[in-house]
């Protein structure tokens, strides 16, 4: 049987390639569920700075695999593997970059969202097409969406289901930087050995508080930006941040936690 998430390490950066080509990298709920418990491992890991999410050339993934979602009743969709995992996902802390390339639709989409950083090649097209088929976005593009790009763009691609190619993306605000696509995983790795060479906790706190900005009032997302300034200048890595700093030498985070 094929092994449909390919998991490797490479330093301090993890990266997950989804792989079930003739089913166009649809998420199955055993996908889900394994790729929920992989990134869970990888973010209990202190050597693991940054998690690399990638599909294939043609399609980072296509959304929910469908003989999957007839298989379930209501209250499994409510409260089954699928939620589970998907909660998983979004608690990660490591900082993950989505590597997209060709078709990034539904739960692609979402799972694309729910990374820190989107990195899209030339020929990256998103889309939510759920209501074509009488469902709606069930991962959290109804709450995603419309942060990242505005509510009128968001409803516009979930009611018609129009695709955005990635310089729209871009120009929306939905990617972080789009890439000529010979030079699509380059990019990608240059982009996570960045992350993965900062402040470990550092990065896990700016991440968590901006996650949280959508979330909280103005004055409760300052008392936690606050916060977790506090936590990262107190740290060792934040002594050894600045001490490295003054000393003109290259931080050493490896057990200063």
């Amino acid at each position: 049987m094929r092994d449909e998430l390919l998991d490797a390490t490479e330093g301090h950066v993890a990266t997950l390639r989804i792989n079930r080509p003739e089913q166009r990298n649809a998420l199955s709920t055993e996908l889900l569920e394994e790729l929920a418990a992989t990134i869970e491992r990888h973010d209990r890991d202190p050597q693991i700075r940054c998690v690399v999410l990638a599909g294939s050339a043609k399609v980072f993934a296509s959304g929910a695999d469908l003989r999957t979602l007839q298989q379930a009743d209501p209250l499994e969709h409510y409260l089954g593997a699928r939620i589970r995992a998907w909660a998983t996902i979004r608690r990660a802390r490591t900082p993950m970059v989505a590597a997209v390339s060709g078709f990034c639709l539904g739960g692609g989409l979402e799972l694309a969202m729910s990374c820190a950083v989107i990195v899209a090649a030339e020929s990256a097209r998103f889309g939510q097409p759920e209501t074509m088929l009488g469902l709606v976005p069930a991962a959290g593009a109804t709450q995603r969406l419309p942060a990242a790009i505005g509510r009128a763009k968001a409803l516009d691609m979930i009611l018609t289901g129009r695709m955005l190619d990635a310089a729209e993306a871009e120009q929306a605000g939905l990617v972080s930087r789009v890439v000529d696509q010979g030079a699509w995983m380059d990019e990608v790795r240059d982009v996570a050995a960045a992350i993965a060479a900062r402040g470990p906790l550092a990065q896990r706190l700016a991440w968590e508080t901006v996650e949280a900005a959508s979330d909280v009032p103005f004055a409760a997302g300052l008392a936690l930006e606050r916060r977790a300034f506090a936590m990262a200048l107190t740290s060792p890595q934040g002594q050894e941040g600045i001490a490295a700093f003054l000393d003109r030498r290259t931080p050493d985070w490896d057990g200063r936690g």
